[in-house]
């Protein structure tokens, strides 16, 4: 393949002339992201420390809620949800609820779980049920907006307690509920009853799902797509373990096939933070895990080709956003927004047939084998 790739991505001008629309807007206020939704007309970001911001894409205008502005009860947040009403944060002492309205916050605190019951990791709202899905370290927790009412889960699967720690949700078509924990990933039906066991179904290494890889599987972000749902999973080995959590990035066809990319196919390591779709391609967030030292070494961005599983590497010096650490993408259909520990990006995608010099080919192996 010829190495002036042509594709749907896009050229970036770090030009801020007042007069024009910048392709690349950096917004270093807004730091330390770790979650990155949409809500109709917005983009929601939560941080680490500053609280959560709004972004009215029709207005262009800007929105905070943080302890500074008295409208949040807490700045630290792992998480957030939205609807009409409510926004939901999730931080690691309980659940946040802002009313859009009047903009008075409560915070939820759960019983059961034990010491880390309270740490709420992921959030998804469905519209259409009216329900918050809470993702916690211990139990799958709902919230009934219509009833105001909470429920707790545990789902632990044949006694492995990690089957009940809770790290990602994404929804799928109204219907299917995807929940990713430390050990495996459950699909739930919710035409069906939460407490039926026939609304549940469960993969992980031990049953054939991933292949069978490592000890143990720890999703860490979800991506669905009309043909696959994209799973993304933890790199975590150390001498003593170092089948522990291999990590890798899997394309599931929602029936039995698990395409593996990982460093064998091209990856810059095995390690995934996070997860983009913007048309055929799939923005991937890696890093790996140093077994010696035991702390993660961000590598930045690859691409793949969601139809032919062909990576493209991003050249990170090119591109200049000051950190390989992405920890949040999200594509809202015109921007690629890019979350970091030292600031966000607003990149804007165009011109299907744009190149950029950022972007190599990378060797890579046949993912299907």
């Amino acid at each position: 393949m010829n190495r002036m790739i042509l594709f749907f991505l896009l050229l970036v001008s770090v030009s801020h002339i007042a007069s024009a629309q910048p392709f690349f807007t950096s917004i270093p206020e807004i730091s330390n992201v770790t979650s990155i939704i949409e809500w109709k007309n917005e983009v929601w970001i939560a941080t680490y420390g500053k609280g959560v911001f709004v972004y009215d894409r029709i207005t262009e205008k800007w929105e905070t809620y943080s302890t500074q502005f008295k409208n949040i009860e807490s700045d630290f947040l792992y998480c957030v949800a939205v609807s009409d009403d409510y926004i939901w944060a999730g931080t690691s002492d309980g659940l946040i609820t802002v009313n859009r309205k009047n903009k008075q916050w409560r915070k939820r605190k759960f019983a059961a779980g034990g010491e880390y019951g309270n740490w709420i990791r992921a959030l998804a709202y469905s519209d259409t049920e009216k329900r918050l899905y809470i993702g916690r370290f211990k139990n799958l927790s709902t919230f009934n907006a219509r009833t105001q009412r909470y429920d707790d889960y545990d789902l632990t699967y044949q006694g492995d307690a990690q089957s009940n720690t809770i790290k990602s949700i994404d929804i799928e078509n109204d219907r299917w509920v995807w929940i990713g924990t430390e050990s495996g990933l459950y699909r739930y039906d919710n035409t069906l009853s939460i407490e039926s066991k026939a609304s549940f179904v469960y993969y992980n290494n031990k049953s054939g799902s991933f292949r069978g890889d490592g000890e143990s599987v720890s999703i860490s972000k979800l991506l669905i797509d009309k043909n696959h749902i994209w799973v993304g999973t933890e790199e975590f080995i150390t001498k003593e373990r170092p089948e522990f959590n291999v990590g890798g990035l899997y394309r599931f066809n929602r029936r039995a096939t698990w395409d593996k990319f990982d460093t064998k196919t091209g990856l810059l390591a095995n390690g995934i933070r996070t997860l983009a779709q913007t048309g055929n391609y799939i923005w991937v967030s890696v890093y790996e895990f140093d077994r010696e030292n035991k702390f993660e070494k961000s590598k930045g961005l690859i691409l793949i080709n969601r139809i032919t599983g062909e990576p493209l590497q991003i050249e990170m010096e090119e591109i200049k956003l000051g950190t390989n650490t992405i920890t949040a993408l999200h594509f809202d259909g015109k921007y690629l927004w890019l979350g970091t520990e030292v600031g966000l990006w607003q990149v804007q995608i165009f011109n299907p047939f744009a190149m950029w010099n950022a972007v190599k080919e990378t060797k890579r192996a046949d993912s299907r084998k």
